[in-house]
């Protein structure tokens, strides 16, 4: 099987080189120079710093269109860049795919999160909700779940979601990825997988918010609860199945998410409760945390559905400053009494 991935982060290189392990794989970076020092190094100091790449990685970048002919032997795509990124793939593989000979590969994204609004009034898109709209016709999914990349990288064992409407698009992922080391699950319900990808990132930012201000594990254990409530709320008003957020890519994403000392939006969370304002608590981190960039989507969506989210709202609240992290926990305990 041969496997593209494009995006030389942390998690596209560690996906990467797990795929290699049994496929011919890819690996594509948008910087020349970063792909060079892959090939020549075999490690990506900057994301995977210590962990070296398989013999049988393949690692390019630059151009896109010196990407185009790898396209004609392809078997699935991957896109590995930031949710800012997707969309301007999305586009460039609707016309490079076909131009290939290869309209139906089965195309999928590790993105977490919603693109942020276009303009003024308009909706913020979770990635099904934007391949329909730039990339009809590609037949697409998401590959989600609990994960850290640093821990794919080191063979830690893992499992993920294979989500998509579509059959060959699930399989493809499945026999790219599922290995020893590394389980794959399939789910049909492409939007709840991707509804607790993209919210979890915002609890996260509270959970972090409660822990860094030593509120204890019973806060903690209410909030990840609570959490999971909103994330399952939104989930449902945008068509998904209750039952997806009881799996991987809900409750377990969101509980490795939330807890685990390697997430960058908990970490933000941590940070901000220690004074830094959000510039400081972003620049520090190095990486994209997209709960910062998701929060104000999240929010927005939900009000147009009319769907109560209350730690979302405080979490938007506290990022753009009108509430301090102290405050922002006040709001919470302080809502009147409600059936859960």
């Amino acid at each position: 099987m041969h496997v593209t991935v494009i995006g030389a982060g942390a998690w596209g290189t560690a996906l990467a080189m797990a795929a290699a392990a049994a496929h011919t794989v890819r690996l594509w970076a948008r910087d020349a120079d970063q792909a060079a020092a892959l090939r020549r190094e075999r490690v990506n100091a900057r994301y995977l710093p210590g962990v070296v790449l398989p013999p049988s990685l393949v690692c390019d970048g630059g151009d896109p269109a010196a990407l185009a002919p790898a396209l004609a032997d392809t078997d699935l795509v991957v896109i590995a860049t930031p949710m800012a990124g997707l969309r301007e793939w999305l586009a460039w593989l609707a016309d490079a795919l076909p131009a290939a000979g290869r309209a139906q590969v089965p195309v999928c994204w590790l993105c977490k999160g919603f693109e942020r609004p276009r303009e003024p009034g308009a909706d913020g898109l979770l990635g099904h909700e934007l391949a329909a709209r730039v990339a009809p016709g590609l037949a697409v999914g998401a590959l989600s779940g609990p994960s850290f990349a640093q821990e794919v990288a080191a063979g830690l064992p893992t499992a993920l979601v294979a989500a998509s409407a579509a059959a060959p698009v699930r399989e493809a992922l499945v026999a790219a990825f599922h290995g020893p080391r590394l389980r794959v699950y399939a789910n049909d319900d492409l939007v709840g997988v991707e509804v607790g990808g993209a919210v979890k990132n915002v609890m996260a930012i509270a959970t972090g918010l409660c822990d860094g201000l030593r509120l204890g594990h019973n806060a903690r254990a209410a909030l990840i609860t609570r959490g999971l409530a909103e994330i399952t709320r939104l989930g449902l008003a945008l068509g998904a199945r209750a039952e997806t957020f009881m799996g991987l890519s809900g409750l377990g994403d969101l509980v490795l998410t939330a807890t685990g000392d390697l997430s960058r939006n908990r970490q933000v969370g941590l940070l901000l409760a220690q004074g830094m304002t959000l510039a400081q608590a972003v620049a520090s981190l190095g990486h994209v945390a997209e709960g910062v960039y998701s929060a104000r989507t999240v929010a927005q969506r939900a009000r147009a559905l009319g769907v109560r989210m209350p730690i979302t709202d405080a979490v938007v609240a506290l990022l753009d400053s009108a509430l301090q992290p102290r405050e922002a926990v006040a709001r919470l305990m302080g809502r009147d009494p409600v059936a859960e």
